[in-house]
């Protein structure tokens, strides 16, 4: 029995002994072990030491830094600095500060506008002009190679921007004074990463006590800006005391909700009327006509006493005044006189500053330009009167409100408009909906009908690219009276006012309401002479100023105080309201 045992163990002694395959097989899979184990060693020392690597001081070109955002790849040509000057090229400009940046043969200047300044800079002496006012300073524009270049570092008043030169790091960074920046102290020696990354490189160093831009904190990182001009990521909590330098600087519009604009219109022979005593229920804008270019091309102004008693009645009552500055005599006579004004720098400076002047000496709260009938070929001109008047009306805290026609019409009338750049520009772009068919046409049709205006509106939001809070619909208050003979000629087309309409159409003539036009429509007869209306009334118009809230426009403009019925302002009320 103990023989069986001992036989029994020596049986499995020798199926445990392995074979010398087997045995080379475990050396290798020991050998795999140790490689992998230092590999992963070696791996993660490396990871160690590019975890703290430092890229400082090797920027090859002057890195530059706006707003926090590293935009020197963006950058068209490098950046001159000669004499400590800071020198930007006009593409680089044009691309972070001004797209409208403008080279005025004229005068061979430089013209540049930023929110609330206009400047003109040359290339001879160091005198920049900044809203109208001249000011020395220690460089002025050059040409290198065919490339403009502006001395940006003695213009940081122009485009109201903080500019630091860190010589150290080839890093200059510029802020905008009007954006909220915030800044923090650090507890401790930080190394400051490329990313949030387990392995990012590192960017930079701080120190505990060093004070640094906090750009945005999420997820328990901060990203930081350091000293050096350098941007990375630090842990939140490793920063202590956080502090607000400045907020964010939000304009404040002058109407709260939708505007309600009314125009009042006089001749430059007639006056400002008398509406003491009266109040217009829910319009917080008038418009009057007070300033108009005459036919030697000056601004003329018809306000006297009663225009400022005009315009002391609109306060009194809570209403903004925002007159028309008209080009209508000027037009009238020649589109030869607008058109010199707008191809001339000086021309139009001159203008602007009557306008601003005159905006000063009688309080008001803004202007509205209605400027027609103008030539094809001066629509960038016309851009630029736009582009160099906001700012300056701006800078006194008034606003600019533009009138245009729908897109898509005559030379003169329609095609004279860039109304990308004007609703870009401007505070508001005021869509005249009317006349679809006006005093011109050789054939009798509607003053606006709903079908025209909706699709004209979707062209300024669509193919104009313009955000519907900066559009004003403005609807007419009046319509045609269409009289053709019998053989279909177009004899008249005076227009009448809402008011009177009612009392035009003879007794048991009856309204047809078109759905497409949204108008009621009246045909009859005046002996052998046709008669035809399409009607603007409280449903039509209703109709139109439902777009306003369907598109959230800015507001309404009604053309003209006096031809509405007294239901027109209880129906728009009730309308801007919803």
């Amino acid at each position: 029995m103990r023989e069986g045992r001992r036989v029994e163990r020596k049986k499995q002694k020798q199926k445990r002994k392995m074979t010398p395959e087997q045995i080379e097989k475990k050396k290798k899979n020991i050998i795999r072990t140790f490689i992998t184990i230092v590999a992963l060693l070696v791996i993660f020392t490396i990871a160690m030491i590019l975890n703290n690597f430092i890229i400082l001081d090797n920027n090859k070109t002057t890195n530059l830094v706006i707003n926090n955002k590293n935009v020197t790849s963006n950058l068209k040509n490098e950046i001159l600095i000669q004499d400590h000057i800071i020198y930007l090229s006009e593409p680089d400009i044009a691309n972070f500060f001004d797209k409208y940046i403008y080279e005025d043969d004229e005068t061979n200047q430089i013209i540049t506008t930023y929110d609330k300044k206009i400047a003109a800079i040359g290339f001879d002496d160091n005198v920049i002009n900044i809203n109208g006012s001249e000011k020395e300073i220690y460089a002025h524009a050059i040409n290198q190679d065919g490339t403009i270049y502006l001395p940006i570092s003695e213009m940081d008043d122009v485009y109201d921007i903080e500019i630091d030169n860190i010589e150290e790091t080839k890093v200059i960074t510029m802020d905008s004074l009007d954006r909220e920046q915030k800044k923090a102290i650090v507890t401790s020696n930080l190394a400051v990463k490329s990313s949030t990354n387990f392995i990012a490189k590192t960017v930079d160093r701080v120190n505990k006590g060093d004070t640094v831009v906090v750009v945005s904190s999420e997820n328990g990182y901060s990203r930081i800006r350091t000293a050096n001009g350098k941007l990375g990521y630090v842990k939140t909590k490793k920063l202590e005391n956080e502090f607000t330098v400045r907020e964010n600087m939000e304009e404040e519009k002058q109407i709260d909700g939708k505007i309600n604009l009314t125009w009042d219109y006089f001749s430059q022979y007639g006056s400002a009327p008398d509406r003491s005593g009266t109040t217009i229920d829910g319009v917080n804008v008038v418009s009057p006509a007070f300033f108009y270019l005459d036919t030697d091309g000056e601004l003329k102004e018809n306000v006297g006493e009663s225009g400022q008693a005009y315009i002391e009645w609109a306060h009194s009552n809570g209403y903004k005044v925002w007159p028309m500055v008209a080009n209508a005599e000027a037009a009238r006579e020649s589109l030869d006189i607008t058109s010199e004004i707008m191809n001339s720098y000086t021309k139009r400076q001159e203008l602007i500053e009557d306008i601003i002047n005159y905006c000063v000496e009688y309080d008001l709260d803004g202007v509205n330009i209605d400027f027609e009938n103008m030539k094809q070929e001066d629509v960038d001109m016309y851009s630029r009167f736009i582009i160099e008047l906001t700012p300056r009306l701006k800078e006194i805290g008034l606003v600019t409100s533009v009138d245009v026609t729908a897109p898509d019409g005559a030379e003169t009338w329609s095609m004279c408009f860039d109304r990308n750049v004007i609703g870009d520009v401007a505070d508001y772009i005021v869509f005249m909906a009317y006349d679809q068919y006006g005093v011109s046409s050789t054939k009798p049709g509607t003053t606006a009908g709903y079908n025209w205006v909706e699709l004209s509106l979707n062209k300024f939001l669509t193919t104009e690219e313009i955000e519907p809070e900066k559009i004003i619909l403005a609807v007419p208050l009046y319509t045609r009276v269409w009289t053709t003979n019998a053989n279909g000629e177009l004899i008249s087309n005076p227009t009448i006012a809402m008011k009177n309409i009612d009392s035009t159409i003879p007794d048991g003539v009856e309204k047809q309401w078109n759905d497409e036009l949204k108008q009621n429509y009246v045909e009859y007869a005046d002996g052998d002479n046709t008669i035809q209306i399409w009607i603007e009334d409280i449903d039509s118009l209703k109709a139109k100023v439902s777009l306003i809230t369907k598109n959230n426009l800015a507001g309404v403009a009604s053309w003209q105080k006096g031809m509405e019925t007294d239901e027109f302002w209880t129906m728009l009320k009730e309308e801007l309201s919803n």
